[in-house]
């Protein structure tokens, strides 16, 4: 990095001065060139393009001295030099382009034309080569004479079979074009040839060597070769940090890429070989350099004689760049002082490195004055009684003197008219004598200039009915007023503002709203009045030479504001105290506060009990009561007026009242039920809201009816809802009198109502009496008995078991139906047809079933035969006034029924099943519709009926 400071003082000349000029800027600068060498036909074209105001004119350098435009071989073309037939040792070199206007000179950067050869290989044979299997080798290229670089290709054979990887194997050296074989086989025994190009801007040139003969024989002894078994493979690493990720793939190959180096590339690499047998290294360092890059560039300057000019350009790259200074394209060989005029000009700051070279320009201009970019205001009105301000601001370097006249009066200071040195002409208090027209002249020593503007009196602008303070409700509509007077040759406009900030008066949709009317009219109605919109209103008439305000209050009722400060004090188990201090009453004296709280219990905000339970206007505490002890509160206030409640304030920190002791006992209190000798007592579990404290429980008292001692126990957990009490002694279906109380660390609470449970049950010991059972059908039968007497069932009678199985099974297989109830009659259903069933009965409670009655036997009956008789009828046609019909209902019934059985819903046909005896079936088929069904055909079908 390199930088380099200018001073400059100016003191005189004469150079670009017209205020639309400007130095050349290059748009396009040439590139180098590489050209082959003995083409004589071709051209070479070096670019040359300059934005500059008067357009630029070009000339070149070659290696520091003019090009010789006149020679035929240079031709200009706009800026651009092209060179006819370029020949080699003498038209080669650096090339600079310079741009020129009357504001100064460029020179652009260099390019070189250079050319560019590639000879052919010598014309003798090369010697062959023998490698051994499993060795290395390589074999030379020895390329022939050229500029610049070449790239290398190998071809076995006969061109174009140009050699490929093989898996790591084979590699070309890009710096010196040996081809290098690891581990060599037999079939590469070969003719190897070294295949160079050279590529030029125009062309591309190649060539290839004589054959290299390859042989290669089984055996290696005697010879010093490195036998690599198998083929190694390669990684790569970098020794004094982490190998750049940028590596990709290449860290595993024969070749390390880094695309877009940078400086942290730098440092050295390892290239590791490596297999079964064995490791080699070999490292190198990578330096990285870096052609020049600008940090800071100077920019275009207009300075005034013997003012002070400094310019600096700072510069990165590697090596360090040197700068240099240019003005006008000459070098600039010491610094410059006590500059004439004629040093305006362009000036090129220049950093080079053996890498390149980069050119920053600035263009320094001394400046007659000038008004065309820049006038007095052509027509400058203002207003009687006001005052108006007049701009001169000409361009000039150095500063111009600046001073106004009013015709050929030259104004100075006074009472009224200030001219300040930068050129401003204040007039105050102005009347219809102002009227006239004003100058403003600028001198230096280069020259003068002037620029004229009217100054037009009008009428002052007036507030002729002002605002005046207004008082509303929330929620109300009001128009507040505002006319002027103003010059009739002029627009006038209304503005309003409240507190200052300007309002939106063109949304349909918000409060404020234009009131339609004359011009000098401009007054503002307001909607549905709000808090937020209270305060100053100013009115500003305006024309564009004056304005006029005048302003007024408006005053918005409305309920009170949030109290602040709520805190919470003397927190006891039913009550707290809450403190707050007073909000805005919003113009309307607080009448009373409420109180709201809200507990886990309650999602939302609720009001609290207080004491007093008004709370007046004017107090800033109250006493909360009616809490639950050990319970979660926040609170909030709210205050209210005449004209509604407020907002609430925020919420208190949250608080736990004290514990207390319960106050009431768990409800739903029951039992019974059990395993024998037990005594099941239940209850509902107390909610959170009634527990009062922690360390929470319940404690049980039971007896049996009539005793005199209560039996007592303590359940400690809160989610307990349920006790069992075991005794060898317990009776079944004991009556037991029960009470509850719940408890937590502050004392116990009352006993609940008593409750009667009984213990647990027994199964019954009695068995019914008189069974009777009868075959229905094949498949079903019917069961009665005579019920058990209560007194006997150790418990509540819920029904009857019926028992039934086949005979020559066992009773232990068999199906059971039960009853619910005191009934005493059964249909058991999916029987076997013509079978014979034992069938025994016993009562049942909920501790289980009681002995058996004695069995009683029933056999089922014989299944009917039936026969399918086909089945056909007419469709039936409706009448006008009826509706469609939609199918037809097929109903049924066998000799010795009551009920009709549904066949079928459908077609005009259907198979009826008949008993195979000579039994009869009465058939009904009617239609159906949207009107309901139509009337009855009936019909009695027996076996010797036929088709109906």
């Amino acid at each position: 990095m390199g930088d380099s400071d200018w001073l400059c003082v100016f003191t005189g000349g004469d150079v670009c001065i017209t205020g639309h000029d400007s130095g050349p800027v290059f748009e396009e600068q040439p590139s180098s060139v590489v050209y082959p060498e003995g083409l004589s036909e071709g051209k070479v074209t070096l670019n040359c393009q300059a934005r500059a105001s008067p357009a630029a004119t070009y000339s070149w350098r070659v290696n520091g001295t003019d090009v010789p435009v006149g020679d035929p071989r240079y031709t200009l073309v706009a800026g651009n030099l092209v060179i006819s037939g370029p020949q080699f040792g003498r038209d080669g070199g650096s090339y600079q382009c310079l741009a020129i206007n009357r504001c100064g000179t460029i020179l652009s950067r260099a390019a070189n034309l250079k050319f560019g050869y590639l000879h052919d290989f010598p014309g003798e044979g090369r010697s062959p080569q023998t490698a051994y299997e499993g060795a290395g080798a390589f074999l030379a290229c020895q390329p022939p004479a050229h500029y610049p670089v070449l790239s290398y290709r190998w071809f076995v054979s006969e061109f174009p079979s140009f050699m490929k990887p093989d898996g790591g194997r084979w590699f070309v050296s890009q710096v010196t074009g040996n081809l290098y074989l690891a581990k060599a086989e037999p079939n590469d025994t070969a003719s190897y040839f070294c295949f160079t190009t050279i590529n030029m801007d125009i062309s591309t040139k190649s060539t290839f060597s004589k054959a290299n003969q390859l042989t290669v024989q089984p055996d290696g002894t005697g010879l010093s070769v490195c036998v690599f078994v198998p083929v190694p493979k390669l990684r790569w690493r970098k020794v004094d940090g982490l190998l750049p990720s940028k590596a990709g793939a290449s860290a595993e190959g024969p070749i390390l890429t880094l695309p877009e180096m940078t400086f942290h590339e730098e440092g050295v690499y390892e290239c590791e070989a490596y297999n079964s047998e064995g490791r080699d290294t070999q490292q190198g360092r990578i330096t990285v350099q870096a052609q020049p890059e600008w940090l800071q560039v100077m920019s275009d300057s207009e300075v005034e004689i013997s003012s002070e000019l400094h310019w600096t350009c700072v510069a990165a790259g590697k090596p360090r760049p040197s700068i240099r200074w240019l003005r006008n394209g000459q070098p600039l060989s010491t610094q410059v002082i006590n500059l004439a005029l004629e040093d305006s000009g362009m000036y090129q700051c220049v950093a080079e490195n053996k890498h390149g070279t980069i050119y920053s320009n600035a263009e320094l201009r001394v400046q007659v004055p000038d008004f065309r970019s820049n006038p007095v205001r052509r027509l400058v009105p203002a207003a009687r009684g006001g005052q108006v301000m007049m701009e001169c601001r000409p361009r000039a370097a150095p500063k111009p003197t600046l001073f106004w006249s009013r015709g050929t009066e030259l104004l100075t200071n006074s009472s009224r008219v200030t001219v300040t040195p930068d050129g401003m002409l204040r007039i105050h208090n102005i009347s219809r004598a102002d009227e006239g027209k004003y100058t403003c002249f600028a001198e230096n020593y280069l020259g003068k200039a002037n620029s004229t503007g009217h100054l037009s009196v009008r009428d002052a602008t007036k507030i002729t009915l002002a605002p005046s303070n207004a008082d509303i409700n929330q929620g109300e509509n009001v128009t507040l007023q505002c006319h002027a007077s103003h010059d009739p040759t002029m627009d006038l406009t209304f503005t309003w503002a409240l507190n200052g900030a300007l309002l939106d008066l063109e949304d349909p949709g918000g409060p404020y709203h234009r009131v339609e009317g004359k011009e000098t009219v401009g007054d503002l109605l307001i909607v549905s009045g709000h808090l937020s919109q209270a305060g100053t209103y100013s009115c500003t008439a305006q024309t564009v030479v004056d304005s006029a305000s005048a302003s007024a209050k408006l005053v918005v009722r409305g309920p009170p504001g949030p109290p602040g400060g709520l805190v919470v004090k003397n927190v006891a188990a039913t009550s707290v105290e809450l403190r707050w201090s007073r909000g805005y009453d919003n113009h309307s004296p607080i009448g009373k506060y409420v109180i709201m709280g809200h507990s886990p219990l309650s999602p939302g905000w609720k009001r609290m009990r207080t004491d007093p339970s008004n709370i007046e206007g004017n107090a800033e505490s109250i006493r909360v009561v009616g809490l639950l002890p050990w319970m979660d509160y926040e609170f909030q206030v709210i205050a209210s007026n005449i004209l509604g409640s407020g907002e609430p304030s925020m919420s208190s920190h949250t608080i736990r009242t004290q514990q207390a002791a319960p106050t009431v006992a768990p409800s739903g209190l029951g039992g019974g039920g059990g395993d024998r000798n037990e005594l099941i007592i239940t209850w509902t579990p107390m909610a959170r809201e009634y527990q009062n404290g922690d360390g929470f429980g319940y404690i049980l008292a039971f007896r049996k009816q009539n005793s005199p001692t209560w039996v007592v126990e303590r359940v400690s957990n809160v989610e307990s809802s349920r006790y069992v009490y075991s005794n060898q002694s317990l009776s079944p279906y004991c009556l037991f009198e029960v009470k509850i109380k719940a408890y937590n660390r502050k004392g116990e609470g009352p006993f609940s109502q008593i409750a009667v449970v009984h213990s647990a049950e027994e199964e019954p010991t009695v068995a019914p009496s008189r069974i009777n059972a009868t075959a229905l059908t094949a498949f079903e039968m019917q069961v009665s008995w005579d019920p058990i007497q209560h007194l006997s069932t150790n418990g509540i009678l819920q029904g009857y078991e019926i028992r039934y199985w086949r005979q020559h099974e066992r009773e232990a297989s068999a199906d059971r139906v039960r009853t619910a109830g005191l009934e005493t009659t059964a249909r058991v259903v999916g029987l076997r047809p013509s079978t014979r069933y034992h069938v025994t009965v016993m009562a049942y409670n909920s501790a289980g079933t009681g002995p058996a009655s004695p069995r009683t036997t029933v056999t089922t009956r014989r299944p009917l035969v039936f026969l399918r008789l086909p089945l056909q009828w007419d469709h039936v046609k409706t009448l006008d006034n009826e509706s469609a019909v939609l199918g037809y209902k097929v109903l049924y019934k066998h000799e010795g029924q009551s009920a009709l059985k549904v066949l079928d819903k459908g077609k005009t046909s259907v198979t009826l099943p008949l008993p195979k005896d000579n039994g009869y079936v009465v058939l009904e088929i009617r239609s159906w519709g949207e009107g309901g069904d139509g009337a009855a055909q009936e019909t009695i079908v027996s076996r010797d009926s036929g088709e109906t």
